[in-house]
């Protein structure tokens, strides 16, 4: 069979097949960099593409399992083994630009990589490029200056989401099998939901900082966008070094969350709401979230619908802009609109307030949590928006439309509970939207494993985007 044929396999499929001698990596990659430079041009989900550092790379990993072969010692390489990923452009990969998506860091050039990357490179994966980011992570879309539009396979009139726009784009467009993404208001769940995939935020603390700050109150983490909740469950145990290292400060898990997805859960508390007081949600999108909340009532758990807190974009927004002020290195008069007005006003708030807003904020979401396991919502309220959306509006009222879609996700990352998007299906135009999963602190298993039950119950890997 031609390596063609297996671009459509797992992940972790695709590992075990070159790990076996049935596939090479250099086939793999190669595979997956042709069909990069005959569809990309058309989503653009790459900034930089590492063809012959990631063919030499793939040349490794063939050598490394010929030796582990003839060693008998296979089942000793790393999980990813050989399999291709790309890697947000907020994260820095040794010998590559770190743009952020900003022309402020337009000649930013990185000669280490950052311990998220390092940690995928112990996991097996071959970088094949960096992907594309929203500036500096800040808005739910990933249209910049820099680089332009990032378009969604499904759609390519709209947007695949942000801020791990690239990563979403990457996967549902078949360039790559699964890749890296980070999240700090929805940035990965709200591309996974546009995009037809599975998208996990992990826990505070489940991962290192990537730039090593040991920072207790960080909205933002990176997770796997994925197209099997298998792959992002292993996905995560190598970013969180479960298989490969040392776990960072959240108290790990019992297993490998690759193997604890697969352990019947028990009977739930599982709470849902199609509602939020910040904007309506679309009609499909609240029918749909309804049939997974019968779907998990059919599957044994207790489901009982109730109203989402009571929370306002404006109490969220002094946390937000704190976060794009404090990045390192900002030329100010390089940013775009939107972004250097989260930046100026973010120079206004002080650190001890931002943090006392947030642990106010906090304790209000695990109340309204109360003795649920898991909270069941929408993903994003509303259908992807038409590139450029709010792109003839101010800076602040571009904002406070392109807010509407974390109305659902922001809510844990001022928390720092997990939380997953799980595809649901397509509205009657053929965009994809997505139901959140949200667990109690640190309980990634159980957000893991019922998502697991959701995708034996709506299969949703037949459903792929085309633009063959």
């Amino acid at each position: 069979m031609s390596p063609l044929d297996f671009l459509s396999a797992s992940a972790l499929e695709q590992a075990r097949l070159v790990r076996s001698g049935q596939l090479s990596a250099v086939a793999l990659t190669r595979a997956y960099l042709e069909r990069l430079e005959r569809l990309d041009g058309r989503v653009n989900a790459f900034v930089q593409v590492l063809s012959g550092r990631a063919l030499r790379h793939a040349r490794g990993k063939d050598d490394e399992a010929v030796r582990a072969r003839r060693g008998g010692t296979v089942d000793r390489l790393p999980p990813f083994h050989g399999v291709p990923v790309g890697v947000k452009d907020l994260n820095l990969v040794r010998g590559t630009f770190s743009r952020m998506g900003s022309r402020a860091f337009k000649y930013f050039w990185s000669p280490v990589d950052d311990q998220m990357t390092a940690q995928l490179r112990r996991g097996g994966f071959v970088i094949l490029g960096k992907l594309a980011t929203a500036e500096l992570g800040a808005m739910p879309v990933t249209e910049t200056a820099l680089h332009g539009a990032t378009r969604n396979p499904w759609d390519l009139d709209v947007t695949p989401g942000g801020s791990s726009g690239g990563s979403g784009a990457a996967v549902a467009a078949g360039l790559l099998p699964i890749a890296q993404g980070s999240d700090g208001a929805g940035s990965i769940r709200i591309p996974a939901a546009f995009c037809h995939l599975y998208g996990l935020k992990p826990s505070r603390g489940r991962l290192a900082h990537p730039y090593g700050r040991p920072d207790h109150t960080a909205l933002a983490t990176p997770g796997p966008v994925a197209r099997s909740v298998e792959d992002a469950a292993a996905m995560l145990d190598v970013m969180a070094g479960l298989t490969v290292g040392a776990p960072h400060w959240a108290p790990p898990p019992q297993r490998p969350y690759g193997e604890l997805l697969h352990s019947a859960p028990p009977r739930l508390r599982v709470r849902f709401t199609t509602r939020s007081p910040v904007v309506e949600t679309h009609p499909e999108i609240a029918a749909g979230v309804r049939r997974v909340a019968s779907v998990l009532e059919a599957l044994g758990h207790d489901v009982e619908e109730r109203p989402l807190m009571d929370a306002t974009v404006a109490e969220f927004l002094p946390l937000w802009q704190h976060f794009i002020s404090r990045l390192p290195g900002v030329r100010r008069g390089a940013l775009q609109p939107v972004t250097r007005w989260l930046a100026d006003a973010g120079r206004e708030h002080r650190d001890e307030d931002v943090h006392a807003r947030q642990a106010a904020l906090s304790r209000r979401v695990l109340a309204w949590f109360g003795d649920a396991d898991l909270w069941l919502t929408p993903t994003v309220p509303v259908p992807p928006p038409v590139i450029g959306a709010w792109s003839a509006l101010s800076p602040e009222d571009a904002f406070f439309a392109a807010a509407q879609l974390g109305a659902f996700t922001a809510l844990f990352n001022v928390s720092g509970q997990p939380a997953a998007s799980v595809p649901v299906g397509l509205t009657s135009e053929g965009l994809p939207f997505g139901a959140q999963l949200a667990g109690r602190p640190h309980d990634e298993a159980t957000v893991l494993a019922v998502s697991r039950q959701l995708e034996l119950a709506l299969p949703w890997a037949s459903r792929t985007a085309h633009l063959d």
